[in-house]
């Protein structure tokens, strides 16, 4: 198969063919993140606690930001906000390195052979690793404190993997772009801290104006953030409207983010 062809066909089986190759660079990747320091993994299940501490106390206590009308739990805005936040890490961990991923595996470039298209697909394998230990402690955490959670915590897996297909897209066309623009990588960084507060990570999107709220759902974030919240805490059914055209427009980003990775690739070894 040429290595170039940016079909849909081609983006689904370079991913399936290199399945195993991408799984131990992951586990690589994972564990030399934490190689040398004194507790090792297990700061994977800190650092998610640690801010969602910091961020619970600074917007639940100083700001008394709310979920519902009435509602002065605590636990329950600490839930509600790590749901949010899980969606915006896994969003930002890839988005912010993949500017620099080819960059900095230059070595890769001067192989043929290698597939440089599963490069995003590593990190994004690394983020969904923490990811699943933040969405491990989210469910320990409401099983303790409010019982089993809801049965349409089932269908997080449907709301979940179309954007995990935008992700995909996004870090395909971020990936070729910072070869050729080295500034893309500060933009992306800017960027990304803007999301975070113009989505409804912090604050419920009812809490807007209803002037401004459209402002707010045009951000590719609101979408997942909210379907995520109605399914795991809300226990409320995703407007199948709603998640079908997620599906379609996160499937179109992601081969038109490949299409463009492999229609650029060409130029990589000349400019790096």
């Amino acid at each position: 198969m040429d290595n170039f062809s940016a079909t849909p066909r081609r983006m689904l089986t370079t991913l399936w063919h290199n399945r195993n190759l991408m799984k131990t660079s992951a586990k690589r990747e994972v564990l030399g993140r934490y190689r040398g320091s004194v507790i090792g993994i297990f700061w994977s299940f800190l650092n998610p606690l640690l801010m969602l501490a910091v961020y619970t106390v600074v917007f639940s206590v100083v700001f008394k930001a709310r979920w519902g009308v009435g509602s002065e739990s605590k636990t329950e805005f600490a839930l509600v906000l790590f749901a949010g936040l899980i969606i915006f890490n896994i969003f930002a961990e890839c988005i912010n390195r993949a500017p620099g991923l080819i960059i900095s595996n230059v070595n890769y470039v001067k192989k043929i052979v290698y597939p440089l298209e599963i490069l995003p697909a590593i990190t994004l394998l690394s983020a969904m690793f923490h990811a699943l230990i933040s969405f491990s402690v989210w469910f320990l955490a409401h099983a303790l404190f409010f019982g089993v959670p809801h049965a349409t915590a089932l269908f997080l897996p449907f709301v979940i993997l179309p954007f995990l297909m935008f992700i995909m897209g996004l870090s395909w066309g971020l990936a070729s772009l910072g070869v050729y623009l080295r500034d893309v990588s500060q933009i992306i960084g800017v960027i990304t801290s803007v999301l975070m507060f113009m989505s409804p990570i912090f604050y419920p999107a009812s809490s807007l104006p209803e002037k401004y709220r459209v402002l707010l759902y045009i951000n590719p974030l609101t979408p997942v953030i909210e379907m995520t919240r109605d399914v795991l805490y809300w226990g409320k059914l995703p407007s199948l409207y709603v998640l079908g055209a997620y599906w379609v427009i996160t499937a179109l980003i992601a081969w038109l983010g490949f299409a463009w990775f492999q229609k650029t690739r060409k130029g990589f070894s000349d400019v790096l």
